[in-house]
């Protein structure tokens, strides 16, 4: 993936308070087409596109491939998530958001995002895939 992950500001908390575990807790992908703000804290803060047409509300499940410490780097690794439009278009987003879908105190709290750059409409029969970093994971912590 070529852009930047951003995480929300309540992530770190969540992570110090054992909110999150990472290794087995459901993460989400969803897209939104209006920038999160750090200080946003649930999925509920975040204005999902419209289900339909190849999306799911809520979005796609990414599966957890890796979770492991090395020296003091801790890495989620997990598999690529793709949405194809079927039926009609999907989007336009700009933003995948990545959530915790297991967790309910709170519910749904968020991890981070990314940013494309520019909107993405997909037309019926095309894809878009949130290729996660297979090395670098989908995030790291330090």
């Amino acid at each position: 993936m070529s852009t930047t992950f951003n995480k929300f500001n309540v992530f770190v908390q969540d992570m110090a308070n054992g909110k999150h575990n990472l290794g087995s807790d459901t993460i989400k992908v969803a897209l939104t087409n209006v920038a999160p703000v750090a200080s946003n804290t649930v999925f509920a803060n975040i204005t999902e596109i419209s289900a339909g047409n190849g999306y799911t509300a809520g979005g796609a499940t990414s599966t957890q491939t890796s979770s492991v410490q090395t020296a003091g780097t801790y890495r989620l690794i997990t598999g690529n998530v793709t949405t194809t439009a079927s039926g009609g278009s999907v989007g336009p987003f700009r933003y995948v958001v990545v959530y915790n879908n297991t967790q309910t105190s709170p519910l749904k709290p968020l991890i981070g995002y990314y940013d494309f750059g520019s909107n993405v409409t997909l037309n019926n029969g095309d894809s878009f895939s949130t290729n996660f970093d297979q090395t670098n994971g989908l995030l790291s912590v330090t």
